[in-house]
């Protein structure tokens, strides 16, 4: 067997890697409540069973299977036409932090024979399956300096980009709604230098309370680490079975990104073209 087929969650392992010798004082019912939140068991089971040896769309289709996950795509007819030379940005809100992800990687993976990247966190790349569609990004690790250089590889590739420009999943707003926070405007400088039309993306559904609440307090208290991000696969499993709608927005040229508003301010104009496209 291949090393890279053997990946697996080990949360043990992880923090006696983060901790050194102070891992044996963290007491096992804490492990035991990790292994089960993060769902080890399960999630491993999938990556050496039933995803095994699966790379790219086949990998992505075999998770919405396995999480018995439906997507009605509306506005079909916005996709841009497959043509030489011509490579668009796919920008979307990002209400799942998982799964809504792999479901859009999937929908472009289809419309464009899988000619298509995503700007992720690198610890994804350890989802071999993942990783041939992956660009991987790490802004406050080693990869930092990295950074504009990978980002530079995607946009000038000849693949279509997949971002989130708000980089964390949604949170409830002051007036209850669930939204991204403030999207960064690396997709529009980038989408400009390369001359990449943009493609706004609308992905409907929402995480369960317990995580707004989590991710409210973890910023209430303004904690370093994002303990949110934890619950994450709880909630993918959570919304298991559900249906979602993708509602795909007519192209952006990259020529409306002019010296009228800074790149930020388009940055914003795009996300809220995107909540309008809600159904």
């Amino acid at each position: 067997m291949a090393e890279e087929e053997q990946f697996s969650i080990d949360v043990n392992k992880l923090v006696r890697d983060k901790m050194g010798s102070k891992a044996k004082f963290v007491p096992r019912p804490i492990l035991s409540w990790l292994k089960k939140t993060i769902h080890q068991d399960e999630v491993n089971s999938f990556i050496t069973g039933r995803a095994k040896g699966k790379y790219g769309m086949e990998w992505l289709d075999e998770c919405l299977d396995y999480l018995e996950m439906t997507c009605v795509v509306n506005g079909r007819e916005n996709f841009p036409k497959d043509s030489e030379g011509h490579h668009y940005t796919f920008v979307s809100n990002h209400p799942l932090g998982g799964i809504d992800g792999v479901a859009l990687g999937a929908i472009l993976c289809h419309q464009y024979d899988s000619r298509v990247k995503y700007l992720v966190n690198d610890l994804l790349m350890n989802l071999k399956g993942l990783a041939p569609l992956c660009v991987p990004i790490n802004k406050t690790g080693s990869q930092s300096r990295d950074f504009p250089r990978m980002v530079n590889a995607a946009f000038s590739s000849e693949n279509n980009v997949l971002m989130f420009p708000a980089g964390l999943c949604s949170r409830r707003q002051a007036d209850g709604s669930i939204k991204d926070l403030p999207w960064t405007k690396t997709f529009i400088v980038k989408s400009v230098e390369y001359q990449r039309d943009v493609v706004p993306i609308h992905f409907s559904g929402h995480n369960s309370d317990k995580f707004y609440d989590i991710a409210h307090w973890c910023k209430k208290l303004n904690l370093k680490v994002n303990i949110a991000m934890l619950f994450l696969v709880d909630e993918m499993y959570k919304n298991t079975g559900k249906t979602f709608t993708v509602t795909i927005g007519e192209p952006i040229s990259w020529q409306t990104f002019d010296k009228s508003r800074s790149a930020y301010d388009w940055a914003q104009f795009v996300r809220e073209k995107v909540y309008s496209m809600a159904n």
